[in-house]
């Protein structure tokens, strides 16, 4: 889908061309563009404000059919969030018109407070993710992907970043493949389906993947993970992925919550709060993703996928409040709400994969508290670590890839909260207050030295409306902020 070419607008034919454009700044010096810019800014309801579009068709002494300008405001506010919102923006606007292909005018860094590398990658990102259509489940597909992007570049631009367009674009389709397993409805990914279309999706990344099912659950004592599932008809499964590279020195494993469907058990969720809850899997499908990258990306580490995925359901067999069950390490836990399962899951995941990897970093991506979402909104995901070097890079690296993450604390004397008069632990806090907080902290006590970190997606998980480059649904969170990270070991 991307390419990047050096294209001379005066002798070249193009169908479209999309050109970002300032109020206050010219950023383009190719001096086509530049004569094209000021025709659109003839235009009084064009000035290359933030929101301001035109189209203009077939422009005199070119050999262009429809170039289409979007403003992007004034220089000085542009950020490279802004030019992947523009290329999400103007490949929707293909979309919508039925246009097959584009061709992007890409500004001169020069002109700009970003690098050009930077420039490239979140044009091409922005492309590769607003090109995105769910519509599987619809008998008619009204609309279809744009077919090619073409970034223009100078030789020397095209030199350097082509490699980064097979780069982004496997990244940017790890994210959308999370989407879609994200977005697809819960009676099509019960566990047990879910961990074949994970497996099918490896298979083609030649990654190493195991599928566990519930008897290899019980003969292995994951108590807190079982004790989840035996409320549904649908059996648990763990699957793991694997990524090694010869001469591996260091060992990352993720871990990402998958609760295909999370009805809240006894505790029954209310109308309100049931409807999406086919997304509680989410921090599994960011895992599945980042692994699927990373098998293309090929880092020089080791990196483990592991994704616990349970059904969450009320019924005759399903685990109640008050019921003490046995984790996989052998620490008890009195059942305080059914509704607080994906740490269940998580904890016996996490001590496993500790024990079986012996990694040197573990982190976990999960949809896990609505006390997150109050903290942070919908837009921002939570980070908990006790190493503020592992927190402070994965904050960085939500800032470069707009998939941000704030650091919560976790304080020692939170702890209290979480001590139970009859076992080891409670599932739930005694408190109503700081549910995030003592959610991590829970986990915490699963990891035993290892450097980890816990992600709470719960908010920018699912979208309820579509934005620039992202429908509504499963928006993919993590994939690309876990690769960003993955890069820089």
């Amino acid at each position: 889908m991307l390419e990047v070419k050096v294209v001379n607008l005066k002798r070249v034919k193009v169908d479209t061309l999309v050109v970002p454009v300032c109020e206050d700044h010219e950023i383009h010096t190719d001096n086509t563009l530049k004569s094209l810019i000021g025709a659109a800014k003839a235009f009084s309801e064009f000035k290359g404000k933030k929101g301001d579009v035109i189209t203009l068709f077939e422009p005199s002494e070119t050999r262009i059919t429809r170039a289409l300008f979007f403003g992007l405001g004034k220089a000085e506010t542009l950020t490279g969030e802004s030019f992947r919102a523009f290329a999400g923006k103007a490949v929707k606007s293909c979309i919508n018109a039925g246009l097959p292909a584009m061709t992007l005018a890409t500004p001169s860094a020069a002109e700009l407070t970003i690098n050009a590398e930077t420039l490239f990658g979140t044009l091409m990102e922005g492309a590769c993710l607003g090109n995105h259509i769910f519509d599987r489940y619809k008998m008619e597909k009204e609309k279809t992907p744009v077919k090619t992007v073409v970034l223009m570049a100078t030789a020397a631009q095209k030199k350097a970043y082509s490699g980064l367009a097979k780069s982004v674009a496997a990244v940017c389709g790890a994210s959308v493949m999370a989407r879609e397993w994200v977005t697809t409805p819960s009676n099509d990914k019960r566990p047990e389906a879910f961990a074949e279309l994970i497996q099918k999706a490896a298979r083609t990344a030649g990654l190493k993947t195991r599928i566990m099912d519930d008897r290899w659950l019980e003969k292995q004592q994951f108590g807190a993970m079982l004790a989840v599932a035996q409320g549904s008809s649908a059996k648990p499964r763990l699957v793991t992925m694997e990524y090694t590279p010869k001469d591996a020195v260091k060992t990352v494993v993720l871990v990402g919550k998958g609760v295909t469907f999370d009805s809240g058990g006894i505790n029954l969720k209310p109308s309100g709060s049931i409807e999406t809850m086919k997304m509680d899997m989410s921090g599994a499908a960011a895992v599945a993703g980042t692994m699927m990258a990373v098998a293309r990306l090929k880092p020089g580490i080791k990196v483990v996928g592991v994704m616990p995925l349970v059904e969450n359901m009320p019924s005759g067999t399903a685990i109640r409040p008050g019921d003490i069950i046995r984790s996989y390490t052998g620490k008890t836990i009195e059942i305080g709400n059914t509704d607080a399962e994906g740490r269940l899951i998580l904890i016996d995941a996490m001590a496993w994969a500790v024990k079986q990897y012996k990694p040197d970093t573990l982190i976990d991506l999960a949809t896990l508290t609505g006390a997150c979402v109050v903290a942070l909104g919908e837009k921002i995901a939570g980070v908990f670590s006790k190493d503020p070097e592992l927190a402070a890079g994965i904050v960085a690296s939500g800032e470069k890839t707009h998939e941000r993450c704030w650091r919560l604390p976790l304080p020692e004397d939170y702890k209290e909260l979480l001590k139970n008069d009859f076992a080891d632990l409670a599932n739930v806090s005694s408190s109503r207050w700081g549910g995030a907080i003592t959610a991590a902290l829970f986990l915490s006590e699963f990891v035993g030295d290892t450097r980890w970190a816990h992600i709470d997606i719960a908010g920018p998980a699912w979208a309820k409306k579509a934005s620039d480059y992202c429908g509504a649904g499963g928006t993919g969170f993590g994939v690309r902020l876990l690769c960003d990270w993955i890069g820089k070991l």
